[in-house]
């Protein structure tokens, strides 16, 4: 029996006060019209039913009825009863599934052994015309489901067990919502409507919120989210358990969690909530993980990751820095100083307390690393931004201004207009020497700040992905209860609504927002033709802009050389036996994305999957077999940045460099081991897109650790310091530009 939630005068005055915030203070400004109500009606529907498998074309011929009067019920009639509504029957449909998932179970022999084939990712599939036609695509997905499970080894009658028990939770998930589920919905939808970063937070959201701007969790260390109905890992946090083990990345999805050595608690198609509860616990406990990787093409595929949870703490997220040696073509032996950020980290003091023993800041670290590389003959620095989602301007301010004399770094252009440009004042450069910036399609917000500025100076090379993220749009979060009036109607905690504000241009005018960054080298990566990464992939992006340029002088340090490390890199790249795996995999990603159906014929899938293991462990033997001169390596953390000398060496064949196809994806700060919103993607569509099986990496742990991008990078900051030595200006007067910089 569907759940009987009604609208309350509560959900209303959330509703209308979300509403009027957006409307007034959200960047573009738009009024909540028929306009904003016929999308918000459509991504409402979407919300529940993103697979197009529930909803009937006859709900909705019904539903269009609020098309164009979910303003008025917002805004005038103080009404939420469409929301409601619309989940009852969302619903009610769930219960037909599930009824009928259970008559198949229990009468249908389940043979694999045609050619038939389905189409998994249903997103711009029409909904079924009427219930007979939506049976039918239960159908399929169930027997795709119970292949999958048959692949991973699980007889009839568990494969029966596993596939009722997960439809069941799913639909008993449901039946345990209450108003503030639907309403969270609702209003993300709403906020969804006037660009991806806006979103609504009720309270579970919001405690999810403020545990990562506090940096204070206990667990494994990984964002997580729920597009298809598998947990599915965001990205890894730097520093915690399960980026430490090396054996998990993004992408990969979760389908079961067990506490120590208890049973496995099947988790597809789980509340993301419920499975980040799971997951979460207390330091030093024991969880294990069954997980499908990213790379595997079969869905079948399982593997167990046991993890030992750990605090979260901000050390294990700070920049770090290695020392490396390479012979430049004359034989000289040259260091390259390497700093890896994985965010713009800084303390934010929510109490107002005066005490500063706790203060964090990236940029201190930074300057402290840089010192530091210096002192130990470093000729060459590489920033490392690959997996760095964002964090504070203030600090990424900071950071390019290390690079540069002085000068505008970014623009920033709020909804009326106004233009507020922001610049490094401090005349001196912490470094001042050949300098390439390492970036990818996860580098987002601030850090494609800072890779803009050094390039629009022409201060650094920039090498990487095809282009950044390009989110370049600025949110603030504003809690509603200081927007309402005390009530004996609001029981609840009204949450929390965080949307955009502003916009971030580069120095030269251009946004940063949508196009992102475009590198001055771009290497192969099948992120440059994948589709589901980066702003262009999500719904009802702002669009790019440009505006004039701030007056700035450039530094023109690339150009007189970009043309010949072009030449040199693609040389190298082309005779790479590890770009040359790169190129295959974008062939297959390629074949993959023209073909979005996956075949349910279990010889076929039996004969991929084998497939795919011969080729990485092809891979991995011939990796073996090279027997390649490893550079001489240190490591350095803030822990050891003020001692004298250096640590041991990292031994050349177990280095803690991650692998550079897997660099997490962070899509803006604070969004520590975040959870979806209840009912995100609640449908059951099993998660076999293709466009979600990036083969980006085909190496097990127990490989060599080789992160070729970062290889590649190295032998091109070591092409430009042999260039930049024979006539750059600035080299013979290095030590007086480089004089100590008070602490940032």
């Amino acid at each position: 029996m569907a759940p009987r939630l009604e609208a309350s005068p509560a959900d209303a005055r959330i509703a209308y006060v979300t509403a009027r915030i957006l409307e007034a203070q959200h960047y573009t400004r738009q009024r909540l019209d028929d306009e904003v109500s016929s999308r918000l009606l459509d991504r409402y529907l979407e919300s529940y039913d993103p697979q197009h498998l529930h909803f009937l074309q006859s709900d909705l011929r019904e539903f269009d009825f609020y098309r164009h009067r979910l303003d008025d019920y917002i805004l005038r009639r103080f009404d939420t009863t469409p929301a409601f509504e619309i989940f009852e029957r969302f619903f009610e449909r769930l219960q037909q599934r599930v009824s009928y998932v259970e008559e198949l179970l229990r009468r249908e022999e389940f043979r694999f052994d045609t050619d038939e084939r389905i189409q998994v990712d249903r997103r711009e599939a029409p909904y079924p015309k009427d219930l007979a036609e939506a049976r039918k695509l239960w159908r399929e997905r169930l027997r795709y489901e119970y292949l999958q499970e048959k692949l991973n080894g699980e007889k009839h009658q568990q494969i029966t067990n596993t596939l009722i028990r997960r439809y069941h939770r799913n639909l008993r998930m449901f039946a345990e919502w209450d108003n503030a589920d639907v309403l969270q919905v609702f209003l993300n939808a709403l906020a969804h409507v006037y660009d991806p970063h806006s979103d609504y937070l009720g309270r579970q959201q919001m405690e999810n919120f403020a545990m990562g701007m506090n940096l204070s969790l206990e667990g494994i260390g990984a964002e997580l989210t729920s597009p298809d109905g598998y947990c599915t890992i965001r990205r890894l946090i730097p520093g915690g358990p399960a980026e430490r083990s090396k054996k998990l990345k993004p992408k990969d999805r979760i389908v079961g969690v067990a506490q120590g050595d208890g049973p496995f608690v099947d988790v597809v198609d789980m509340n993301l909530n419920k499975v980040v509860e799971l997951i979460r616990g207390p330091k030093g406990t024991t969880v294990r993980l069954l997980v499908i990787p990213a790379e595997a093409p079969d869905p079948s595929v399982r593997k167990v990751v046991t993890l030992v949870r750990d605090k979260i703490r901000l050390e294990d997220q700070a920049a770090k820095a290695r020392l490396v040696e390479w012979p430049d073509e004359d034989g000289t032996v040259r260091r390259i100083g390497i700093i890896d950020l994985p965010s713009f980290y800084s303390t934010m003091d929510f109490t107002g307390s005066e005490e500063r023993s706790d203060y964090r800041s990236c940029a201190a670290d930074v300057a402290r690393l840089i010192r530091k590389l210096k002192a130990e003959g470093m000729e060459a620095l590489i920033l490392d931004l690959r997996r760095n989602g964002g964090g504070s301007l203030d600090e990424a301010i900071r950071i390019a201004g290390f690079f540069i004399p002085r000068g505008p770094i970014v623009q920033v252009r709020d909804g009326e207009g106004r233009v507020v440009l922001k610049e490094d004042r401090d005349p001196r450069m912490i470094w001042d020497g050949p300098m390439v910036v390492l970036t990818s399609r996860f580098s987002a917000s601030a850090s494609e700040i800072v890779a803009a500025a050094l390039q629009d100076y022409g201060r650094a090379v920039l090498v990487g992905d095809a282009s950044t993220h390009g989110k370049g749009t600025v949110q603030a979060p504003s809690l509603l209860r200081n927007f309402m009036r005390p009530s004996a109607t609001l029981t609840q905690d009204p949450g929390l609504l965080k949307y955009t504000i502003s916009k971030f241009y580069r120095a030269n005018g251009e946004s940063t927002q949508l196009k992102g960054v475009v590198p001055d080298i771009v290497l192969p990566s099948v992120l440059n033709v994948s589709k589901e990464v980066g702003e262009s992939a999500l719904d009802n992006p702002l669009p790019w802009d440009k505006i004039e340029s701030a007056k700035f002088e450039p530094l023109d340090w690339v150009a007189p050389y970009l043309e010949e490390l072009r030449k040199r890199s693609a040389e190298r790249v082309a005779a790479s036996r590890d770009f040359a795996y790169v190129r295959e995999d974008i062939e297959r990603f390629l074949q993959q994305q023209a073909d979005r159906t996956i075949s349910l014929n279990e010889q076929e899938r039996l004969r991929e999957k084998e497939e795919l293991e011969a080729r990485r462990k092809a891979r991995q033997k011939e990796r073996l077999a090279r027997h390649e001169v490893q550079p001489k390596m240190w490591e350095i953390t803030l822990a050891d940045v003020d001692k004298p000398g250096l640590p041991e060496p990292v031994t050349p064949a177990n280095p803690s460099a991650r692998n550079s196809d897997s660099p997490g994806s962070g899509l803006g700060t604070n969004q520590l081991a975040s959870a979806s919103a209840p009912g995100e993607n609640p449908d059951g569509a099993p998660a076999a897109d293709p466009a979600d099986e990036d083969p980006l990496d085909e190496d097990d742990s127990t490989s060599p650790a080789h992160d070729f991008v970062l290889r590649e990078a190295e032998m091109i900051v070591v092409d430009y310091l042999h260039l930049w030595s024979k006539d750059h200006p600035l080299t013979a007067r290095r030590t007086a530009s480089t004089a100590p910089v008070g602490q940032p």
